[in-house]
């Protein structure tokens, strides 16, 4: 299949303070290409700096690729996605080099990068990628939490985690002194599929089936992000919440 012949991905992307925080510290990114969403932590507005850094990394791979020209050689996808990391990585150090009341800030970080009908998933932490396809949705990243790893080892039912006390303690993360190193993934694409990232602002709160049924409802990604937003805002919205949404033409 050539690129002209692909179908076309359209996307939107959103984000919202909540109703309990007084700042954002989410970032998120969405091209044809490329798209991501990255939550900060670490207070004093640490987190926004350190979504920022991630998702500035992001961007400037989009344009590294737009620079090379269609007529250059397909990218490597997981490859273009790990250095990228890696790059966001670094400037965390730095960033707490430089500023030693940055300490202890990080970021999550869940990245699409599209070649057509295929592309790379790279992942670290809690934010979290779904695929929405035949009716069922399907979470394509896994949760680096403490208490996914207790799911794991079988230490507690999957149905108590998403409302255990500490389902939001990390177990990685992007943070300044880590390696850092993500979950890399290459998956296909079908005509029809409709795909989310989210930070956990909107996890925390809604369902699987409200999330997949709001999905499927949307006329369009944009309205499918402003509805995803407000599902989460009426649960209470205890958290930044952003969203990109991307939908994959028939």
């Amino acid at each position: 299949m050539t690129h002209d012949e692909a179908p076309e991905l359209r996307y939107a992307m959103g984000s919202d303070v909540g109703q309990r925080r007084s700042a954002n510290e989410d970032s998120a990114y969405a091209t044809g290409r490329l798209l991501a969403v990255a939550d900060g932590m670490g207070g004093h507005a640490a987190g926004e700096v350190a979504s920022a850094e991630a998702i500035g990394a992001i961007r400037e791979l989009d344009d590294r690729l737009s620079a090379r020209g269609a007529d250059s050689e397909e990218p490597d996808l997981l490859a273009e996605l790990g250095e990228a990391v890696a790059v966001a990585a670094a400037r965390l150090n730095t960033k707490v080099a430089d500023d030693e009341e940055l300490a202890g800030m990080g970021t999550t970080l869940t990245a699409m990068l599209w070649q057509d009908t295929t592309f790379g998933l790279a992942h670290i932490g809690d934010s979290r990628c779904y695929l929405r396809r035949d009716g069922e949705l399907r979470q394509l990243t896994k949760d680096h939490t403490m208490v996914q790893t207790l799911v794991d080892e079988g230490q507690i039912p999957a149905e108590l985690a998403a409302r255990h006390p500490s389902r939001s303690v990390l177990i990685r993360a992007l943070l300044a002194g880590s390696a850092g190193e993500p979950d890399l993934s290459l998956h296909t694409a079908l005509p029809g599929d409709r795909y989310l990232l989210c930070s956990d602002g909107l996890t925390d709160v809604a369902t699987a089936e409200e999330i997949g049924e709001l999905l499927d409802s949307a006329a369009d990604p944009l309205e499918a992000v402003r509805g995803l937003i407000d599902l989460a805002n009426e649960g209470g919205g205890p958290d930044n919440i952003t969203c990109v949404v991307a939908f994959l033409g028939e």
